[in-house]
């Protein structure tokens, strides 16, 4: 697939290749530490027919509209026991602890372990039922003495894990789902010792293989990476998301080239926008995350406005047409 900025008059000029890594953003992303998104990340409305897309948050995992707990006109569930809890094997959170019958336990950010707290309440609880403590028992792989119970605004009993109050997902239909993962930001498949499950962290960028997109470059915390079809590379990056974009498309913070698996290394690189914030790029072409993806795996800005795309490894734009 060829780019629009790769004209047959660049590739007759090749020869200035050897000045790549002075022309393609000012910086060589050396001193960058971690890779953290910059900007704000507010909810992503629509922009009109600005280029900047015009569709709004995808419907993903994230919170629902209704009553915000992202579970809207599900059932509570009934007070199902917990039985003999389990440990299974998600490839996306390695260990994830679960109820007798398979079914994925989860904690909330806004509870609190010391003291053990719920604040899920009313419409939280129906999308996110509480466990009960009732009959809950240690299976392979759990320490029992980190099991406990929480007293509940409503006087029932609520199963703890290391502290947390354990609750389920009204969405999560079968044993092994994990589409609670992430909602809102606040709601997390629990480890088998009461901590948020995940992986061991991945690098800065890596690759990640999709069913839909094939390879594509994903940050730190798994979130997939975008490119915006507006921006330039040549003879210098330069960034054309600004303000409200900015803040639907937050600006991927640098990397060291170390701490990359997978990326192609040349035009791998920052630069400086001109508010002064650095930026990552990746084959020189600044790169960006999606607020309306809220979990890893995501790919919700995957052609949003027509100019959006996910990142391949060698920094092309995944899906994009071709020019």
């Amino acid at each position: 697939m060829k780019t629009s900025w790769r004209s047959a008059s660049l590739v007759a000029a090749a020869a200035a290749v050897l000045a790549l890594t002075t022309a393609c953003g000012q910086d060589n992303g050396s001193q960058a530490a971690g890779s953290q998104n910059v900007g704000a990340t507010a909810a992503a409305g629509g922009y009109g027919n600005s280029g900047l897309g015009n569709a709004g948050v995808g419907t993903g995992t994230g919170a629902g509209a209704g009553n915000g707990y992202g579970a809207d006109g599900q059932a509570a569930g009934g007070s199902k026991s917990a039985g003999r809890l389990g440990v299974s094997s998600d490839a996306e959170l390695g260990k994830v602890l679960t109820d007798g019958a398979g079914m994925t336990l989860y904690r909330f950010d806004q509870d609190t372990a010391e003291p053990a707290k719920s604040n899920c309440d009313g419409d939280c609880a129906t999308a996110w039922p509480p466990v009960p403590a009732d009959d809950a028992t240690a299976g392979a792989g759990i320490d029992k003495a980190l099991l406990g119970e929480v007293t509940r605004s409503d006087g029932t009993k609520q199963l703890t894990v290391n502290g947390w109050p354990a609750y389920r997902y009204a969405k999560d239909t079968k044993a092994g789902d994990t589409s609670g993962q992430g909602v809102g930001g606040k709601w997390y498949a629990l480890a088998p010792d009461g901590k948020k499950a995940s992986l061991a962290s991945l690098p800065g960028l890596s690759v990640k293989k999709t069913t839909e997109l094939g390879d594509i470059v994903v940050d730190k915390n798994g979130m997939t990476v975008y490119r915006f079809l507006k921006d330039k590379a040549w003879p210098k990056s330069v960034s054309a998301c600004t303000g409200a974009c900015l803040e639907k498309w937050p600006a991927v913070a640098p990397v060291k080239a170390e701490d990359t698996k997978g990326v192609v290394k040349k035009g791998l690189m920052s630069f400086t926008r001109p508010d002064g914030v650095k930026q990552m790029t990746v084959d020189c072409w600044p790169i960006y995350t999606f607020s309306g993806d809220k979990v890893p795996g995501d790919i919700n800005g995957q052609g949003v406005g027509g100019t959006w795309y996910a990142v391949s490894p060698d920094g092309k734009p995944v899906g994009a047409p071709a020019k």
